[in-house]
C-alpha cells in the first residue's frame, strides 16, 4: 500500500473571494471530486487538518501581521492590503487551518506514518511577506512549515521547490539571508510579481541558496526537465536537505489562462519524480507537497492527479 497523505477539510470552502476571482472555492471542489472518482483515492491516507496555532504563524509572519488579518477578515468582504487579495468573514480561520493542514502533514511524514503527502489547502501562501498580503495569499504555508521543521523537529537543512508559474516572493523573502533553507523557482519571467531574477541569489550567509531559473513565455516540458536535470539535482545533491517542501503550482500548465509557459499534464508526473528522486537520495524520501495555483479545473484536475499518483509510487 502506498503510504501518501491528502490534507483536505471542506471549511476550506469557506474562503470566499467573490464571483470571477480566479482562486476560488471551485478549484478545490474540482480537485477532490475528480480524486474521489480515481482508482488512487481509497489508497490515500486522509488526513483532517487542524487549525495551527499563533505561534506556528508567528515563525514566518510579524504577530502585528498576523492579528492585521484578523481584524480585515472579521469586518467582512474586502481586500487585503493588495487588490487581488480577496478575503471574507471566513477566511482568517481558513487560513489558519491551511497552515494547519500543512503542518499535520508535516507531522505525520516526521512520526513515520505517512512516507509524503499532498496538501490539498486554500488559501495559497507563497507570495505572502513577513508583513503584508498579496497575489491571494495570506500566511506563506511553506515557509511557515519550513520554519516548523526545523525549529519543532530540529532539523536543519529544507529544500523548497516552487514550480508555480508566478516567483515565490514571499517565500524567497523569508530565506535569502538563511543558509539552511535552499529555495529553487522556475516560473515565467518577466511576469507577476516581478521577482524571481536568475542574479538573486541570497544575501549574507544566505548568498547561493536561493537558486531562480525564469523562463520565457512558451517554455515547454523539454526546456523544464533540462532545468530540473541540470540545476537543481546537482545544486540539491550538494545542500543535502533533510526534508523536501513543493510549493505545487499547476498554473504553467499550457491551458492555463494566467501564464504563458506550454507545460503539459506529463511535465508534472516529470518534475515530480525528479523532486522525489531528490528526497529518497538525501532525506529518506520525507516530503510534503502543497498546493498553490492553478486555475483551469480540468487541466488542474487532471495534474494533480498526475502528482499524487507518483508520490505513490514510494513504498515503506
Amino acid at each position: 500500500m502506498s503510504r501518501t497523505g491528502l490534507v483536505y477539510h471542506g471549511d476550506y470552502l469557506k474562503h470566499d473571494t467573490g464571483p470571477g476571482h480566479p482562486e476560488r472555492a471551485a478549484r478545490l471542489e474540482a480537485i477532490m471530486e475528480h480524486l474521489r472518482k480515481s482508482p488512487l483515492f481509497p489508497e490515500l491516507s486522509l488526513i483532517t487538518p487542524q487549525i495551527a496555532p499563533i505561534e506556528a504563524v508567528a515563525r514566518n509572519h510579524s504577530r502585528e501581521y498576523i492579528e492585521h488579518v484578523r481584524e480585515i477578515c472579521e469586518r467582512g468582504p474586502g481586500l487585503l492590503d493588495s487588490g487581488d487579495t480577496v478575503v471574507s468573514s471566513e477566511s482568517y480561520q481558513v487560513a489558519l487551518l491551511a497552515v494547519g493542514g500543512v503542518l499535520d502533514a508535516v507531522d505525520a511524514v516526521m512520526a513515520g506514518d505517512l512516507c509524503n503527502a499532498f496538501c490539498a489547502v486554500r488559501p495559497p501562501g507563497h507570495h505572502a511577506e513577513w508583513a503584508q498580503a498579496m497575489g491571494f495569499c495570506l500566511f506563506n504555508n511553506v515557509a511557515i512549515a519550513a520554519r516548523h521543521i526545523q525549529q519543532v523537529h530540529q532539523l536543519p537543512k529544507v529544500l523548497i521547490v516552487d514550480w508555480d508559474v508566478h516567483h515565490g516572493n514571499g517565500t524567497q523573502h523569508a530565506f535569502e539571508e538563511d543558509p539552511q533553507v535552499f529555495y529553487f523557482s522556475i516560473h515565467q519571467f518577466p511576469h507577476y510579481p516581478g521577482t524571481g531574477a536568475r542574479s538573486e541569489r541570497g544575501r549574507g550567509r544566505g548568498q547561493g541558496t536561493i537558486l531562480n531559473a525564469p523562463m520565457p513565455a512558451g517554455s515547454t516540458d523539454e526546456n523544464y526537465g533540462k532545468i530540473f536535470k541540470e540545476q537543481l539535482l546537482p545544486e540539491a545533491q550538494r545542500f543535502a536537505p533533510d526534508f523536501v517542501l513543493i510549493s505545487a503550482g499547476f498554473d504553467a500548465h499550457r491551458e492555463d489562462p494566467l501564464s504563458a509557459i506550454g507545460l503539459s499534464d506529463e511535465a508534472y508526473e516529470d518534475m515530480t519524480r525528479r523532486v522525489m528522486d531528490i528526497a529518497a537520495e538525501c532525506c529518506q524520501g520525507r516530503l510534503v507537497s502543497v498546493l498553490e495555483g492553478g486555475y483551469y479545473l480540468p487541466a488542474l484536475t487532471r495534474c494533480v492527479e498526475k502528482h499524487i499518483s507518483v508520490l505513490m509510487e514510494r513504498k515503506r
